[in-house]
């Protein structure tokens, strides 16, 4: 199913819980115009559509010791799909690593590393990504300060892009 199939109220719901998981569903079916049986309903068929994948809380990582984040930019020597389904099984194993993305073009992937401190994520570097089967080349860029870190989609944009359309 596609967004423009969503109705304004399931948008609306999505926005919501996007913004604050954590609201009741009676906040939210007050915030989207809706009495709470349906709000449910439509929350639980979100989920179950895939439009819902989870809820998270935002862990501040500097607080519990991750003082580091890297971005690596990754070759491998080898494109073949079975290449680079293995390199993503990897990915997904290792615990440094926060987010994995193919990407088309010299780099085949981009890697979201945090750690404890630089010695750590040298050590990961040098132990693990770089021993990884098919693992050419390793670019990394340190993070000295994040600007903006806002998950999510913009939804006033796609509210924006509807009306266009509509």
């Amino acid at each position: 199913m596609v967004a423009h199939k969503l109705d304004s109220i399931d948008r609306q719901i999505l926005a919501e819980l996007q913004a604050d998981g954590r609201m009741t569903n009676v906040e939210l079916a007050s915030r989207v115009g809706i009495s709470a049986p349906p709000c449910l309903r439509r929350v639980r068929v979100l989920e179950e559509q895939g439009y819902i994948r989870g809820y998270h809380a935002d862990i501040n990582a500097r607080e519990l010791g991750f003082e580091v984040q890297v971005f690596a930019m990754v070759r491998l020597d080898s494109q073949a799909e079975a290449d680079l389904s293995a390199f993503e099984a990897r990915c997904k194993a290792w615990p440094l690593v926060r987010e994995c993305h193919m990407l088309n073009g010299e780099i085949d992937f981009i890697l979201k590393c945090v750690s404890p401190d630089l010695s750590s994520f040298q050590s990961f570097l040098t132990e693990e990504l770089l021993r990884a089967d098919h693992v050419a080349n390793v670019k990394t860029s340190l993070v000295i300060r994040c600007a903006k870190d806002e998950p999510g989609l913009p939804f006033d944009v796609l509210e924006a892009r509807l009306a266009k359309s509509a």
